[in-house]
């Protein structure tokens, strides 16, 4: 089983082909016309991604160098389009991913062992030192579901929080 994860762990590292890293500097370039056509939105289990011009509300969540959220827990309603104001108060890079306990846990040991993986997904947002990114989700499916910065190290540390989507 282990042999199969590091392949498709490998398999997924040499298909990637997006614009940001865990560092502090910037990695995007310039987009080619076929990769600045979006991709269309993927179906997770903690819903897909959302237009901003149909976002209903903000909610700012903080991140911090002392490896903590805030708020570390927010609710949404089903159907739902939130517009996540991530802001990154640290000195240091911070990411917000959303998704389930066994995806984080997962993602964050293919980041351990590939600390230099680069990838992108609506679900994610990569945010600079005192800088903040806006994270637009349609939340339509119920549930308890989780989020986390899961740059190595920092998922270690307790870096989690949590929401809600109810019916």
């Amino acid at each position: 089983m282990k042999t199969i994860s590091h392949l498709l762990a490998c398999t997924l590292l040499a298909s990637a082909s997006t614009a940001f890293a865990h560092g502090n500097e910037s990695h995007a370039t310039a987009p080619t016309e076929a990769a600045s056509r979006p991709a269309p939105p993927v179906q997770m289990d903690w819903g897909i991604a959302g237009d901003a011009r149909q976002a209903s509300r903000s909610i700012d969540l903080n991140m911090g160098d002392d490896m903590r959220f805030s708020p570390a827990h927010f609710s949404v309603k089903k159907g739902e389009t939130l517009r996540l104001r991530v802001i990154n108060k640290g000195q240091v890079m911070h990411e917000v991913v959303l998704g389930t306990k066994a995806s984080l846990a997962q993602h964050a040991q293919m980041m351990l062992n590939y600390p230099g993986m680069e990838h992108a997904e609506p679900y994610m947002a990569h945010v600079a030192p005192q800088k903040s990114e806006d994270l637009v989700w349609h939340f339509n499916r119920a549930g308890n579901f989780d989020f986390a910065c899961l740059i190595p190290g920092h998922y270690q540390a307790g870096m989690t929080g949590t929401f809600t989507v109810t019916e």
